[in-house]
């Protein structure tokens, strides 16, 4: 009953193609969130309003147990080196190469930033599946991160960071390694046709929207979206 449902919800929204165009034009970012494959709902970290930026990166600093300080100037140019979508999950600083350095997990990898005082710009981009390993040591007030990687970039290590930072942001990158590598493996064994069926994504929507995870807009949005509008 509910397929034949959104199925007749299909047709009807083929019928407005031109009204919803105009819609998702209009309000395809809403509040500074971007939505995923899966329409979860995400901040929008490259393009999203600076103010509210700054403070999701001083709550990120302040969950990988370092306030970064020292890293202003990397984090203000941070988001011209992100892609979109790009997910901040850690932050974290510490010295590499003479320079005190900007250290970045997201969704899909690890990124060390250095901007100069004045100009320049050094950075750093390790794959998340380029990484074999990553480790710490503390000391009795710093520490250091070990990351080890089968790139052309080699190995990495950032010295003089925070010690309570050094176990949390470890293990982030260890859990996100994990999580990267779990969701590789969902997709592969998936059904080929679950990602590309509209009945269910639109289910998906629906439910969604029935539990107040998503508001009307949203719901008409990633609705547009899924149908091509």
């Amino acid at each position: 009953m509910l397929a034949e449902v959104i199925k007749v919800l299909y047709d009807l929204l083929r019928s407005t193609m031109c009204t919803f165009k105009t819609f998702v034009s209009s309000y395809g970012k809403i509040n500074n969130y971007t939505f995923d494959n899966n329409g979860e709902k995400m901040f929008d970290f490259k393009n999203g309003d600076e103010k509210e930026r700054a403070e999701k990166f001083k709550e990120i600093s302040k969950a990988s147990g370092d306030e970064s300080f020292g890293v202003k100037k990397e984090l203000k140019v941070l988001p011209e080196h992100l892609m979109d979508n790009e997910q901040v999950i850690g932050l974290t600083s510490g010295m590499y190469d003479g320079n005190t350095w900007l250290v970045v997990l997201t969704d899909n990898r690890l990124l060390f930033l250095d901007k100069g005082m004045l100009y320049g710009l050094k950075q750093i981009s390790v794959p998340l599946d380029q990484v074999t390993s990553v480790s710490g040591s503390t000391g009795l007030m710093m520490g250091d991160i070990f990351v080890n990687t089968s790139g052309a970039q080699g190995n990495v290590k950032i010295e003089m960071v925070i010690k309570k930072a050094v176990d949390v942001f470890v293990k982030m990158v260890q859990d996100q390694i994990g999580k990267s590598k779990n969701q590789g493996s969902a997709q592969v064994s998936a059904p080929a046709q679950t990602a590309d069926d509209p009945v269910a994504k639109l289910e998906k929507l629906a439910e969604m929207l029935e539990k107040g995870l998503l508001t009307e807009e949203e719901f008409a949005v990633q609705k547009a979206k899924l149908l091509d509008l």
